[in-house]
């Protein structure tokens, strides 16, 4: 094997060397945006030699007006598998057909070959067909509040990571505008992040009461998972699905002092010192959210939860906090009606969050 690469670097110079000299001598004066986003670690940064045995190498995303594309996507693709060279950096350019198994969503495995043409992965698309394809959305529709909230953060997170390499037909006005959650609806996703904060937060001390320990450290760990959600939303970062989560949480600049308090949730052995590290995260999100000046500071940090002998946030109170504070009629009444927040907190499951045909009945949530 070659010495890795990590792939959006590889993909930069497979664009620049390989495959933008062959677009520039056939269409010499054809406009198009070049890119690696969407789906992949190597998009987000997080790939390592270990990515390279499937769906991973020399590839790039090609963007062309509709009319370019209707009259030149067949003779181009034709080219560049003509024309490419079998191999870049030591990798092979040649990718098997995509397995349709169970499981597999049309993943295809780089091969060697030395004769024939190249079954490449420069992908040649319309920028509102990939966004169609990918968010359900055209690229021109304005998005309203229930439109964001259908979203997942990984989808907007992969449209918005990763790297455009030439951009005649402005990709980059798209990603600046999928690029954070409007103001208000901003607002509405911490009040609900809180607010499932909220729910668990007095319930694990219960459980151990009684002697339900797998009980207590399951709720303490769903704390922990909404701890972090919320910490995503204060620095104004989307979350990248399960995989990546504890990777991105990590680069938050909260994280080194979240990070320690939170493994000891996960890992203490009695009730009162896992409740002792859950007040100790609780304090870190009071400063981060009065830093932030979306309300009037709240103190004190923590509270008694009624004469049961242990500490709570009171969540309720910076949900309330930040509800006051949004204008949007929608959400004001989506809050009043149930805060469930977006998708991402009100569903872990991967299908639902991929089911792109499903985005509009999601959206529908908040009507």
């Amino acid at each position: 094997m070659p010495a890795f690469i990590p792939g959006l670097s590889l993909s930069r110079e497979f664009f620049h060397e390989a495959v933008a000299p062959i677009i520039d001598q056939a269409y010499p004066s054809l406009p198009f945006s070049a890119a690696l986003i969407g789906s992949g670690s190597e998009v987000l940064g997080y790939d390592s030699e270990v990515s390279t045995d499937h769906h991973w190498g020399p590839r790039v995303m090609l963007f062309l007006s509709p009319a370019d594309h209707a009259r030149h996507a067949q003779a181009l693709r034709g080219l560049l598998s003509h024309h490419l060279p079998y191999q870049f950096a030591g990798y092979s350019t040649h990718f098997g057909s995509p397995k349709v198994g169970r499981g597999d969503d049309g993943t295809q495995i780089p091969e060697q070959i030395d004769t024939g043409p190249v079954n490449h992965r420069v992908e040649i698309m319309t920028i509102d067909g990939y966004l169609r394809a990918t968010i359900g959305i055209s690229a021109e529709q304005p998005l309203r509040a229930a439109d964001w909230l259908s979203l997942p953060q990984q989808k907007l997170l992969s449209l918005t990571a990763g790297e455009v390499f030439r951009d005649d037909l402005d990709l980059a006005a798209l990603r600046a505008r999928l690029a954070w959650y409007p103001h208000d609806v901003w607002l509405y996703l911490l009040a609900c992040g809180w607010s499932r904060i909220g729910q668990d937060e007095h319930l694990g001390p219960r459980a151990a009461m009684v002697g339900d320990e797998l009980g207590a450290t399951l709720i303490a760990g769903r704390l922990v998972r909404s701890i972090m959600q919320l910490c995503f939303l204060m620095t104004r970062r989307y979350a990248p699905y399960a995989k990546w989560f504890g990777s991105a949480f990590a680069e938050l600049p909260c994280a080194s002092e979240l990070i320690p308090a939170l493994r000891d949730v996960q890992v203490a052995k009695e009730d009162e010192n896992r409740q002792e590290a859950l007040c100790g995260a609780y304090e870190s999100l009071n400063r981060q959210h009065n830093a932030l000046g979306l309300t009037e500071a709240i103190q004190p940090a923590l509270l008694p939860f009624h004469n049961r002998g242990f500490q709570v946030s009171a969540a309720w109170r910076y949900s309330e906090a930040l509800i006051q504070r949004i204008d949007d009629d929608q959400l004001r009444a989506a809050a009043a009606r149930a805060p469930i927040g977006s998708i991402d907190q009100f569903s872990d499951n991967t299908d639902l969050r991929e089911a792109v045909q499903m985005r509009q009945t999601i959206a529908a949530l908040y009507r």
